[in-house]
């Protein structure tokens, strides 16, 4: 194993490493470029490239590994026989000890990896050394819920792209990290942000936007690859949001709206769709065969107050595809109309195949609520197919928030939050990290705050009542639960499925873990001494199998701080 680009920070991760046996080789580099031989040199990333990646054992070029965002490596080189061999390889020490979210990039031996803050390192992936660093310079104003959070770039031709903060879009030489160029993506003082993974496809770069609580108007744009001007751009709310007033929410429970008051609110006040929210946290799926793209929209704004936004807030908490090439809409479905728990659509879509309404194969999307539950949708019209069975704690749905608080669960963090779910399709299996934390719903009615945050009340966490996770497997052609492992704290991070039978996925208390993907049953598990609160990535160098993953600890759910980027193998 090799420690590179050490700090002080490390000393506790260090201890632990020495305890797991591994022998430990200090390299230390300065802030500069690489220094060591034999690195990797940057390479450019071709169309081509990023329409095979689901087959590509050796690189990983999309954050959830391929269009499809299935995160499932095609690689077997480390599986249910020899995971319990799995060893540090390598450790990088960020220069920034804040939640880590990011999922490694690689291409051709050299991985791209981001921080809280927007810094951008390029490593050499064999050996973790650095090759080049890009800090962003923050403008003077940046607004962001949840953690100064980044969760990757994207890779494509001669160029690395990030989204920042203070919503920029940032394109990297990727050879020397210098800049290309810069766009500004919308206002930060109206309270948008970027923590997302942009997404290059067919010369754009797509990215979508923060700031569901500060009373924003939600989007989907796509820039031009080469230049960064903008191709087109896509409102998440539309001029007339009051949608069917709806009753059920998609499971066909009733969410005890009062319409006629709605649309008494709605004829005296008009449509709220100027600061009604709907943020697109994660990547789009992709599906070039249809040129198009689907993606999940979050809360509508104010999250708990639904007096001052009649009707049904579209396109909040919905399914949503689009035309790849002009941004045109095509279908959408909403899950919760007029959402006032927060529980709004957050975790990336996946495109796959599944047994469709007649019980044949057919083209699916798939989404994993914070209401507990994973949808399967017919990818042609965005109609829903099927839901799982509830994989976490469900108790008085849908209980309207009050000014003293009302108890229900899931809380607002989910079941599924941010968190990308694997797919295996030899097991026709999902893999979600769920959270139980109950919570309480209060509602506390203001105005619009001028790109302030807006939650209209608070959602509260009862500290008398106990908090955990689940890593669940979902039969995505029956909706049933195959299995499920327990943890002790709620997760936040995202899974990886293997060509290998392997499950990883990572905890709060630091605990980093390989499944074997039929069964649930533990295979390995390596204390990184910090939240591994990241989704890994896997890639193969001169014919050895590596898993990577951040284990920097996360701000939502409050787990151990760190800063390290952590290669396995078990070779």
């Amino acid at each position: 194993m090799k420690i590179v680009r050490m700090t002080a920070a490390v000393s506790a991760m260090a201890l632990a490493f020495a305890a797991f046996g591994a022998r430990a080789t200090e390299e230390i580099m300065g802030g500069g470029g690489a220094t060591a031989m034999g690195m990797a040199t940057p390479s450019d990333v071709s169309q081509q490239m990023l329409d095979g990646a689901a087959k590509d054992t050796k690189n990983f070029l999309h954050t959830n590994g391929n269009y499809g965002q299935t995160r499932y490596f095609p690689g077997a080189r480390i599986n249910t026989a020899n995971a319990k061999n799995l060893h540090p390889a390598w450790i990088f020490q960020t220069d920034v000890m804040d939640t880590l979210e990011t999922t490694p990039i690689i291409v051709n031996g050299v991985m791209y990896v981001t921080t809280s803050f927007d810094h951008v390192y390029a490593l050499d992936a064999k050996s973790g050394h650095q090759i080049w660093e890009y800090k962003h310079k923050m403008g003077p104003i940046t607004t962001y819920c949840c953690g100064p959070n980044n969760r990757g770039v994207a890779v494509y031709k001669d160029k690395v792209y990030v989204a920042t903060l203070d919503s920029n879009l940032v394109a990297l030489d990727a050879k020397t990290g210098a800049v290309k160029w810069s766009k500004p993506i919308a206002d930060p003082e109206k309270g948008y942000s970027e923590t997302m993974a942009p997404t290059a496809v067919k010369g754009m770069i797509l990215i979508g936007t923060n700031g569901g609580e500060y009373g924003i108007r939600g989007f989907v744009k796509a820039f031009d690859a080469e230049s960064g001007e903008m191709k087109w751009s896509f409102d998440t709310i539309p001029e007339d949001s009051k949608g069917v007033w709806a009753t059920m929410d998609a499971t066909g429970r009733d969410m005890h709206r009062d319409i006629a008051a709605e649309k008494k609110a709605y004829a005296e006040k008009g449509d709220p769709y100027k600061t009604l929210g709907g943020g697109v946290w994660q990547n789009p799926s992709v599906d070039l065969a249809t040129n198009r793209i689907y993606f999940v929209v979050g809360n509508p704004s104010p999250d708990l107050d639904g007096a001052i936004r009649p009707g049904d807030n579209l396109y909040t908490d919905s399914l949503v595809s689009l035309d790849l090439d002009t941004g045109k809409y095509v279908c959408h479905f909403q899950y919760i109309a007029h959402d006032v728990w927060d529980l709004d659509a957050v975790s990336p879509t996946v495109l796959t195949d599944a047994a469709g309404k007649d019980g044949k194969a057919t083209k699916v999307v798939m989404h994993a609520g914070k209401t507990g539950h994973i949808y399967v949708h017919d990818a042609k019209d965005c109609s829903l197919i099927r839901f799982s069975e509830a994989m976490i704690p469900q108790e008085n749905m849908w209980v309207l928030p009050t000014k003293d608080g009302a108890r229900m669960l899931p809380g607002a963090n989910g079941g599924v939050e941010w968190s990308p779910i694997a797919t295996d399709p030899r097991l026709h299996t999902a893999f979600a990290l769920n959270l139980h934390q109950p919570m309480t719903y209060h509602v506390d009615s203001s105005p619009y705050p001028d790109g302030k945050l807006w939650l209209g009340g608070a959602f509260k966490i009862i500290p008398s009542e106990e908090q955990w996770g689940q890593l669940v497997a979902v039969d995505y052609n029956t909706g049933k639960i195959k299995w499920k492992v327990k943890t002790p704290q709620p997760m936040i991070g995202g899974a990886l499925a293997t060509a290998g039978g392997v499950v990883f996925a990572g905890e709060a208390n630091g605990e980093f873990k390989a499944y074997d993907s039929a069964n649930g049953k533990i295979l390995w598990s390596f204390n990184a001494g910090a939240g591994v609160n990241a989704p890994p990535a896997a890639y193969t160098v001169d014919n050895k199998e590596y898993v990577v993953v951040g284990a920097g600890g996360n701000a939502q759910i409050d787990s151990k701080r760190g800063n390290s980027i952590i290669a396995f193998t078990a070779e």
